[in-house]
């Protein structure tokens, strides 16, 4: 064929070019706003972008920022010409209304742009949402975490021959770059400016998968952002539904809706699914995947509930359901719709379908973050149950049992946090969640002044033992270092953090290291991290001396039951000095030691080794203030009375979170609390024992 596309691809382009480009907008100045006094919408085109979700467009931060060095991205109303009809063929005018940036990625793009000519930092994304309510279509997004190399299709806005128009050009997906956040476009064809923001199609399984972000200075092809970015949109920490999953459950329920209308009789997503040339062999006889019917249908049960409690509890029902632990690698998922992109080509019998059903029958029986719509978690199981007649007996026998076994251990936990176990009452409230929380483990490299970090999830008391790495790197400066961290952290708060509270950030370093001011790192939002959620320090793995150890648990149960006792270990009266180990040893264990000086000289650093070995699993210390004149005595008295009014161990975490939160708040009484940080060493959350490799001499 001339265009060099496959008769395969050229009858899926044929059936997806008019649902694309009825969703596809183009992205200009503000109808009537001050860069176009015309007020005629027809300003310069800035790029392009496309519906996602009914009011949602989406597009490059670049483009949104295109002429506004000056001005905040987010906020910013940009105006957006769309096409009013909804499928291919109809009858349809354009309308121009003006949008809102809601959000744009990275967030340090409102700190720092690069020149007019230098390309944005990834991903390089913006969301808009439409200020006024239209009628219009949204493309259908792939659920997959990574795009697949295939033919594929990008469409946006061009003004060839001096008219303004949305256009599709093909080419094929050559691969990855920024660690997946960016695909690289094939020369087939040239990019022009104003398609920045458009779609990418993956022309064999119909979906769009990425963001037309840049083209080559020379020559044809370019990059496009891969769309899984979008779960790296903020989430916010106090439990309220994130961005991300709410654009993502409405554009669910848009095609679900579509799917099931019988009053249009044009051309849906899902229709052209089915219509698609089959680029992918079902070695199960087609009962290995789902049916473009049934799988709109699903996505838009799972919508109908409310979203998952945490990115770990989608992750657990997904490794359950595949039968093996998913891509760690990949951008944490966040809603029930994730989940799916997890278990395409598993391993073993059954293929996809049948684990995508495994899947909905765990979801139709977990624990929601509210109750779900009267009927919903029925209707859901009563679908899977329906769908299943036409896969194997086997399998519809395992549903079943499986959907029994989950609705007993349902209620045997909603009992539980009535307070009617079993076994003794309900656990106390207030203290730190169970689950799953962020470990960041730093080391010193040698004598040089840079540092090697790890940032993983530890599983929690559940499933002790278990670490899931998400990012590592060597030879950190120490004022690069929360820079470099940025990334890494917040992509582990969105795999633990729950509807009911944001997880806990662990920091494992040496006694050295206790000054790092890890809680006042600014990671999202202008707020610190310390201020945002509970963060401890740890000592890194290992007691060696079974004495130790048992010296440590007694005092850690201790401890945590309270009432709490406080003691200076470094200073008396203001004066430094050094502890004892019998001194120390023998002091009663519900005490909190107290180090009020700098964590890396001494004596402070031998007393922290002191306290450790003696057995001490909660320490209190701070990072001491600029002037070496400044009492101590405030942070003691401060301490002392917060200690006594917490009453035990297990809420001090989320105690020390609040008075940050305070002093951020500029609340004179928390002053205090400057530079404090909590030695944590929960015997339930073991730390991994190995330590990364050192970076190159």
């Amino acid at each position: 064929m001339p265009d060099g596309r496959t008769a395969g691809s050229a009858r899926a382009f044929e059936l997806l070019e008019p649902l694309v480009r009825a969703a596809t907008v183009r992205v200009h100045a503000p109808p009537g706003g001050y860069e176009n006094p015309g007020n005629d919408g027809t300003g310069p085109t800035w790029g392009s972008g496309f519906f996602i979700a009914p009011g949602w467009v989406l597009t490059c931060a670049h483009v949104v920022g295109e002429g506004g060095a000056a001005v905040r991205l987010a906020g910013r109303e940009v105006g957006i010409t769309f096409f009013s009809g909804t499928a291919a063929g109809a009858a349809g005018t354009t309308g121009t209304v003006t949008g809102r940036v809601e959000c744009v990625l990275p967030e340090r793009l409102e700190e720092h742009r690069p020149g007019r000519r230098a390309l944005w930092d990834l991903p390089d994304l913006a969301l808009v949402r439409v200020l006024s309510p239209v009628s219009h279509a949204c493309v259908w997004l792939t659920d997959r975490a990574g795009p697949r190399l295939d033919e594929a299709a990008y469409f946006g806005c061009t003004e060839e021959l001096g008219i303004r128009e949305i256009t599709g050009r093909t080419t094929r997906l050559r691969g990855t770059a920024g660690n997946g956040a960016a695909i690289r476009l094939g020369d087939d064809d040239e990019i022009e400016a104003g398609m920045s923001g458009g779609p990418v199609v993956d022309l064999t399984r119909g979906e769009v998968v990425g963001v037309v972000k840049a083209r080559r200075s020379a020559g044809g092809g370019g990059l496009a952002v891969s769309v899984d970015r979008l779960r790296t949109l903020p989430m916010p920490a106090d439990g309220r539904t994130g961005l991300y999953r709410r654009v993502m459950q409405a554009h669910d329920l848009y095609h679900y809706d579509r799917h099931l209308s019988d009053l249009d009789s044009r051309r849906t997503w899902t229709d052209v699914h089915d219509e698609l040339p089959d680029g992918e062999a079902d070695r199960h006889g087609g009962r290995g995947r789902l049916t473009p019917g049934e799988r709109t249908t699903l996505c838009g049960l799972l919508a109908e509930l409310p979203p998952p409690g945490s990115s770990e509890a989608v992750r657990e029902l997904a490794e359950q359901a595949r039968g093996e632990e998913p891509d760690t690698g990949l951008p944490a998922p966040l809603s029930w719709r994730d989940g799916l992109g997890l278990l395409h080509d598993p391993p073993g019998a059954g293929g996809e379908a049948a684990a995508m059903l495994r899947y909905a029958t765990d979801v139709s029986v977990a624990d929601h973050r509210e109750p779900p719509s009267p009927g919903a978690d029925e209707e859901l199981w009563d679908w899977v149950r329906i769908t299943a007649e036409r896969l194997w007996r086997p399998l519809r026998r395992e549903l079943g049992e499986r959907h029994e076994r989950g609705l007993a251990a349902r209620e045997r936990r909603r009992r539980a946090r009535a307070g009617q176990a079993v076994h003794g009452p309900a656990r106390r409230r207030g203290g730190l969640p169970e689950g799953p929380s962020v470990l960041l483990e730093v080391w010193a490299h040698g004598w040089e002044d840079v540092y090697d970090w790890r940032v993983s999830v530890l599983a929690g008391p559940a499933r002790p033992g278990r670490v899931t790495p998400v990012a590592a790197g060597v030879r950190a400066t120490p004022a690069g270092l929360p820079e470099a961290l940025r990334a890494p952290l917040a992509e582990g708060f969105r795999r633990c953090d729950t509807h009911e509270a944001p997880a806990l950030l662990e920091v494992a370093v040496e006694p050295e290291l206790f000054a790092l001011p890890v809680d006042e790192w600014t990671l999202s939002g202008g707020v610190p991290v310390g201020v945002q959620r509970p963060v401890v320090l740890r000592h890194p793995a290992g007691w060696d001396e079974d004495a130790t150890a048992a010296a440590a648990d007694r005092r850690w149960t201790r401890v945590q039951a309270g009432p709490l006792l406080d003691q200076r270990a470094d200073c008396a009266r203001g004066r430094p000095r050094s502890p004892s180990p019998e001194w120390l040893r023998g002091l009663a264990d519900n005490t909190v030691p107290v180090l009020c000086r700098e964590p890396g000289t001494e004596p402070t650093l031998g007393a922290l080794h002191l306290v450790r070995d003696a057995g001490y699993g909660v320490t209190v210390c701070r990072r001491p203030p600029g002037d070496p004149g400044a009492s101590c005595a405030p942070f003691h008295r401060g301490l002392r009375e917060e200690l006594a009014d917490a009453g035990r161990g297990a809420v001090l975490p989320l105690r020390l979170r609040t008075l940050r939160a305070r002093a951020h708040g500029a609340d004179p009484d928390a002053y205090w609390t400057a530079g404090t940080a909590l030695v944590w060493q929960d015997p339930a959350r073991a730390l991994p024992e190995d330590e990364p490799l050192q970076g190159d001499l």
